[in-house]
């Protein structure tokens, strides 16, 4: 029903639109990963159907956008300007995502450890970097 002022334009399949000033391709994470991500579930001889991939896609880029708007109005309230992972957590707690909060976070301090073993190890490699430099 576009034309009457209130509602987008009608959108033929497969046609990007923009919302606002922020195109589709913009919004939505990449088809190719969802697809991929999907697949990994599925035998290897299934198929997903193009409808069914896109259909994932937006709600997938919906529900980030709706956890990540709850943990930005968090952060402004406290005034601050960077979201974490604990806000995010916070965020899917507060939305009634409660369940997935503990896998979450035994993910995100797996992640951190992980950071952080790579970060040493960089740091280390800097170190041996800069002493053979000096040392030539």
């Amino acid at each position: 029903m576009a034309g009457n002022g209130e509602e987008g334009p009608e959108v033929g399949e497969g046609e990007l639109v923009a919302v606002g000033n922020v195109r589709e391709q913009d919004r939505y994470l990449p088809i190719a990963n969802i697809s991929r991500i999907m697949k990994k579930s599925l035998p290897n001889n299934a198929k997903i159907a193009k409808d069914a991939k896109e259909t994932v896609q937006e709600c997938v880029s919906e529900f980030i956008s709706f956890i990540t708007s709850e943990a930005s109005d968090k952060c402004q309230r406290e005034k601050r300007k960077t979201i974490n992972g604990e806000d995010l957590l916070w965020a899917m707690t507060t939305l009634g995502f409660e369940d997935y909060v503990e896998p979450l976070k035994v993910y995100l301090q797996k992640f951190r450890e992980a950071e952080g073993q790579k970060d040493a190890a960089n740091k280390q490699q800097d170190q041996q970097d800069a002493s053979n430099a000096g040392g030539s």
